[in-house]
């Protein structure tokens, strides 16, 4: 929310101001487990532990997911509308920067939910690797919010099935296999994917 408060302060760029105050966040929260806690502690947060997920913390996560798809079936069309063209949602009066701040706040409640099994530092991998793929696999929003999804799921079966086999922690497996997604995604995926763009390339010269 501070991050998004900034952007509208100043003019920059929301994600830049994301980034900085995440990573000051993230090393105040460091520095204080480092000083009251110890080393176990420390990795737990960092990058999360499926045996620290117990019922309080499912019962969180569960909560926070039905929150959170009630609020984006609300706010849907405000908030694409915001993102697309703000000054139009503006002149229609859609308060699209409340919704903005509201979907921020979301943002930063899922973090928190995820934090025990993915750790502070791989759960924002979770939330950006699968909506970053899932531009190479739709064109529409709705077809990206789809494949975001599928991605997101598939991906968190495979590194939890990786950390349980390669006894890795969980959060780094489960962001691997985003990753991995990703890449595929790159290079496969069909909406200005490397090997989509070079088939056309030949197919038009000829």
């Amino acid at each position: 929310m501070g991050a998004g408060a900034l952007a509208r302060a100043t003019g920059g760029r929301e994600d830049a101001s994301l980034a900085a105050l995440y990573l000051v966040a993230l090393a105040l929260g460091v520095a204080l487990v480092s000083w009251r806690g110890g080393a176990v502690e420390l990795t737990t947060l960092l990058f999360g532990s499926v045996l620290g997920v117990d019922d309080a913390a499912l019962l969180l996560m569960a909560g926070t997911a039905t929150l959170t798809l009630a609020a984006l079936a609300l706010a849907w069309r405000p908030l694409v509308l915001e993102c697309f063209d703000p000054g139009f949602a503006q002149a229609v009066g859609a308060r699209g920067a409340w919704w903005h701040m509201a979907f921020l706040a979301l943002v930063v409640l899922n973090l928190i939910a995820a934090f025990q099994a993915l750790g502070t530092l791989m759960a924002v991998g979770l939330m950006m690797l699968p909506a970053i793929a899932a531009r190479h696999w739709a064109r529409q929003v709705g077809g990206m919010t789809y494949a975001a999804v599928g991605i997101a799921a598939l991906s968190a079966y495979a590194g939890l099935l990786l950390s349980f086999h390669a006894d890795v922690p969980s959060g780094p497996a489960v962001v691997l296999a985003a990753g991995t997604a990703w890449g595929l995604s790159v290079l496969c995926g069909p909406v200005d994917g490397l090997l989509a763009r070079w088939w056309r390339r030949p197919h038009l010269a000829g």
